[in-house]
């Protein structure tokens, strides 16, 4: 059996009395008792690991979504599904909201985080409250800080989420009593003094944690990680969304310094294939990551997310052509100025080998008519193996929600590029040094410079030469707004954490929200097909099947659009256009933001109370 790498004993939050015959207290279970819970650090444990499937989701379990890669992670410039784009809210909800203890819920696909709710704010207060009025006289020193610190931590990750989603919001620094309506009911705070308080707790833990709590609990270095993360939102949104220099600049410097740690620390390297990182059965000595959950049958833990990365379950969003482009080549050139040969063929069996090898290693090299819409496949998740079985019988590990691939919860890159981009924002806004070579070579030269599996090796796939600073590729699709060496930072991002938790999050604090307008033709196109052979009639060949008649159309090099008589076999060739797609309304401001539900607001209203709704609402 695997080891656990973090703990999911049966607790709740239910804070009431639990006894058996011989009226003892369950150990399995939070009892909110002086006498017999709060009494050590072993309780405190106990009370934690509430916290652990919520905030280190991995790959969910069964056939849950929230928050899971692939599954989770599918609404962004990035994809594109049949039919007509899936919209943005466009009114105020009037369900929503409450505060449910339920785990694993997500606003919507463009606000990935939790909806109105306080539940685990109200958790990690009681732990903190429960810390220094009744546990800390049995704990020593050492003990009491880490563990104020691990409930610090979840404060702020939550507090953190709830701001990027709705902005200002209710801040609480205590467990509120059901009996004081006037807390429970408060106005929102601003957005920076909630943060600043977030910050607060950050350094704290960055202070008092632990180092190392033994294999699968909560350590300095994993929460430093995410700090580092959810400090590069806050910075860079304060940046991008002109609200406030110096809080900025602080919350960046943090972003820095809290992935130098991780850095500086020695740990973790780049000495893993891209592949093995999200398809092994074990993760235990993966030396690039530095948490990750641990799936397993004989714990009953699974998950079905390298099903939809087998080649069979469709993927409601696939990749469109602008994101295939977006990919750099091996020469370290865009593919409009790169002298790597076929670097302008956007063939799958092509690109495998022109472009970087995360292309190869994400997606399948050749097109998927059955599971995709855009014919190109995302296998980032599922055993090379997995594609064997397609039209086949798949075994337990790669089909329904029975997968038991290990999920990487924190690993080395995310710490890298948080460091690199939050360098480069102080750069050039805040007087901060300019990035170097060597910083390049410690960060993204560093992630490009992972070995390659064999199976990668031999198709021909090879490495990316370095980004060098003295001669950054000439991208003619930058944005003019954003510098050539931030336009390749960004890249990096864009390529290393697809179907991740990162594009859509990024777009939204860079105030690019606006790619989703899908205002090009790029973004109804998939890869570059030849009709006759890749959706070819077994039973004649050099025909197209007759189920495309009518259907099919290509965007050829000049720019036609032909569509598929059943007569003009020849002549589909080029980009495969969507089947009907249709635009989605124009992104608002507003959309930046989730509103709050008018239910929310009564709720307040007929208390007595006013609950404002958010800006652009």
């Amino acid at each position: 059996m695997k080891k656990l790498i973090y703990i999911l004993l049966g607790t709740t939050l239910g804070l009431s009395s639990c006894s058996d015959l011989l009226d003892r207290p369950e150990l399995n279970k939070v009892v909110d008792s002086e006498g017999n819970f709060w009494r050590n650090e072993n309780d405190l444990r106990l009370f934690a690991n509430d916290f652990y499937p919520n905030y280190f989701v991995g790959y969910n379990t069964g056939y849950g979504t929230a928050y899971a890669p692939l599954t989770g992670y599918n609404f962004a410039d990035d994809f594109t599904s049949s039919g007509n784009q899936a919209n943005l809210l466009g009114s105020v909800p009037t369900g929503t909201g409450g505060s449910s203890s339920s785990a694993l819920s997500i606003l919507r696909a463009e606000h990935p985080g939790p909806n109105w709710n306080f539940y685990w704010v109200r958790k990690a207060n009681i732990m903190l409250h429960r810390i220094d009025n009744v546990a800390k006289p049995n704990l020593s020193d050492e003990e009491y800080k880490h563990w104020t610190a691990v409930a610090r931590f979840f404060r702020g990750y939550e507090y953190s989420r709830l701001v990027s989603n709705f902005g200002d919001i209710p801040y609480f620094d205590t467990e509120v009593a059901v009996n004081d309506p006037d807390q429970m009911y408060k106005a929102r705070d601003p957005r920076g003094e909630v943060m600043d308080k977030v910050y607060e707790d950050f350094k704290y833990v960055m202070d008092n944690m632990r180092e190392n709590d033994g294999v699968g609990y909560l350590n300095r270095y994993v929460a430093a990680a995410l700090i580092s993360n959810l400090m590069l939102f806050e910075g860079s949104w304060q940046k991008y969304h002109d609200l406030d220099g110096a809080r900025a600049k602080k919350y960046l410097e943090f972003a820095r310094d809290a992935a130098e740690y991780v850095m500086n620390s020695g740990k973790w390297s780049f000495s893993s294939d891209f592949k093995s990182l999200f398809a092994s059965e074990n993760l235990a000595g993966n030396p690039e990551v530095i948490f990750y959950r641990v799936y397993d049958d004989a714990l009953a833990v699974r998950h079905a997310v390298g099903s939809y990365s087998n080649g069979t379950e469709a993927q409601s969003r696939s990749a469109n052509l602008d994101l295939l482009k977006a990919f750099i080549c091996v020469d370290g050139k865009v593919w409009q100025n790169s002298s790597v040969p076929d670097a302008n063929s956007f063939r799958l069996q092509d690109l495998a080998k022109t472009r970087d090898p995360r292309f190869e290693a994400t997606f399948m090299d050749t097109i998927n008519t059955a599971a995709s819409g855009t014919l190109v496949y995302a296998h980032k998740f599922a055993g090379r193996e997995a594609l064997n079985y397609i039209g086949s019988t798949y075994p337990a590990k790669w089909a329904s929600n029975s997968n038991t691939n290990d999920a990487p919860v924190v690993r080395l890159a995310e710490v890298v590029l948080n460091w690199i981009e939050a360098k480069q924002i102080l750069a050039e806004f805040y007087g901060g040094a300019a990035v170097t070579q060597a910083d390049l070579d410690r960060s993204i030269n560093a992630i490009r410079n992972r070995p390659l599996d064999d199976v990668a090796v031999s198709k021909g796939v090879t490495k990316t030469a370095p980004l060098m600073l003295n001669s950054l590729p000439n991208d003619p699709e930058r944005d003019s707004d954003v510098s050539p060496l931030m336009w390749e930072i960004r890249r990096e991002r864009r390529m290393e954490f697809i179907f991740e938790y990162a594009r859509i999050q990024d777009i939204r604090r860079w105030k690019k929200l606006h790619y989703l307008n899908f205002d090009s033709d790029d973004y109804r196109l998939g890869a570059w097909i030849i009709g006759n052979v890749d959706l070819r009639d077994k039973a004649n060949p050099g025909k197209i099947a007759s189920t495309y008649k009518d259907v099919l159309e290509v965007k050829t090099a000049s720019g036609q659009i032909i569509k598929y008589d059943g007569t003009n076999d020849a002549q589909m060739v080029g980009y495969y256009v969507v089947r009907g797609f249709g635009p989605r309304q124009p992104v608002q401001d507003r959309n930046y933001l989730a509103p709050i539900s008018q239910l929310l607001i009564d709720e307040y209203r007929d208390r007595g109370y006013t609950l404002t709704q958010t800006v652009g609402w």
